[in-house]
């Protein structure tokens, strides 16, 4: 298992009831690089994502973060919890319907994992929390509640909470589908911002200029399978399926 890639998945599949979801996908990411997955509704991109921090459990096939299994041990028995939440620390979480905890102010949400799962002080957290407030564009909101922010608002928030954990990889899950259109461009601004920076990230969108901008590889699943895999230009310009080239058409 080479530990030079930050997330490694080889042979993975997943069903429900009896709907293969998705069927033997592979696919590294190296670090530093942003990976963006595509396709059609149902393709199964939401649940490759959910699997790759364990949220789901694939049937078969094995995912390493950072050249760690996760979900089970070397030996193929299933991790406790405590060992599962460690390696799924590594990986940052960003969902489509932002998941703040609402009675709880902006500073608070960003804090309470890193003080409760990595032991930090508050005052460290706080100062950390602050900085990536200033980030993602809203140090003026550490202390608003959930409820009086804006969607976008929300979404840049729960971005500074998954980097607060420091993973090696951030996931989102269609970051902006919940979004009002005018809002979209300040969530995508902050995630580009992150890729320019070096973040590690793995990305469910359907938002096809940012997708072309923002990766370093495009990969396509279409009913479980990864059908096309490719740099963005090759991707968008020369695809090499008819699948591909009729969902471009579709999605221009």
């Amino acid at each position: 298992m080479p530990d030079d890639t930050a997330v490694s998945i080889h042979q993975l599949s997943k069903s429900f009831d009896d709907v293969e979801v998705l069927r033997d996908v592979s696919l590294e990411v190296a670090p530093g690089e942003v990976v963006t997955i595509l396709g059609a509704s149902g393709s199964g991109k939401s649940t490759l994502l959910r699997c790759i921090n364990w949220l789901e459990q694939p049937d078969r096939g094995s995912i390493h973060i950072a050249g760690q299994r996760i979900g089970v041990d070397d030996a193929g028995k299933r991790m406790n919890a405590r060992a599962l939440a460690r390696v799924r620390a590594q990986t940052g979480m960003v969902f489509q319907s932002f998941n703040l905890w609402p009675h709880l102010n902006v500073l608070h949400n960003i804090t309470e994992a890193p003080v409760h799962v990595m032991g930090k002080s508050k005052g460290e957290a706080q100062t950390h929390a602050r900085e990536l407030l200033d980030k993602v564009g809203l140090s003026d909101k550490a202390q608003a509640y959930p409820g009086t922010l804006s969607g976008g608002q929300k979404q840049r928030v729960a971005i500074a909470r998954a980097l607060a954990m420091q993973p090696e990889v951030m996931l989102f899950d269609e970051p902006t589908s919940a979004l009002d259109p005018e809002l979209v461009g300040e969530v995508l601004t902050v995630i580009k911002d992150l890729s320019a920076e070096g973040y590690t990230m793995v990305i469910v969108t359907h938002e096809m200029s940012f997708a072309r901008a923002v990766s370093d590889q495009v990969v396509f699943l279409d009913k479980g399978l990864i059908i096309e895999k490719a740099a963005p230009a090759t991707f968008f310009d020369t695809p090499s399926t008819q699948r591909v080239r009729d969902f471009l058409k579709n999605h221009h």
